[in-house]
């Protein structure tokens, strides 16, 4: 049986556990379950962590999770990390998606807007990435059309 946060509840700071937790209410900060459960309602301004993680609702920041699925009517902004990813047409997804093999650690990404204390950190793949450097006019081959 899942514990549940109704929907006419806020909470603000981190959730953990190893049980299930179906929110259909507001978390303000990182949840890390077993198993989570975002209803329609549901709203998590934080990181998200869970072996199974469902989406109906709403998710600003980063989700880890084993096999993350995002149905119909979910709202994610943030770096998903996952074993299986499922999407369902009409969610909404902006980020970047890194799949993980079984048996390698999984890398937890971080939202910059879900900073917590619950050891979410940026992947080295979420970094910016350098300009290239400026080329050597010396270098540059002007390409001719071939004369028919």
């Amino acid at each position: 049986m899942a514990s549940v946060l109704a929907s006419d509840l806020v909470f603000e700071g981190n959730v953990s556990g190893a049980g299930d937790l179906h929110i259909d209410g507001t978390v303000r900060g990182d949840v890390k379950v077993g198993r989570l459960t975002v209803g329609e309602t549901g709203n998590v301004e934080g990181g998200v962590q869970a072996d199974i993680v469902e989406v109906r609702g709403r998710i600003v920041g980063a989700v880890v999770g084993k096999q993350v699925k995002l149905l119909g009517t979910a709202y994610v902004d943030g770096d998903i990390s996952h074993e299986q990813l499922s999407i369902d047409v009409g969610a909404y997804f902006q980020g970047r998606c890194l799949q993980v093999r079984k048996g390698e650690p999984t890398p937890v990404s971080h939202h910059p807007q879900a900073a917590g204390s619950m050891g979410f950190s940026t992947p080295s793949y979420a970094q910016p990435v350098p300009a290239p450097a400026p080329v050597d006019a010396g270098q540059l081959i002007e390409l001719k059309p071939a004369s028919a």
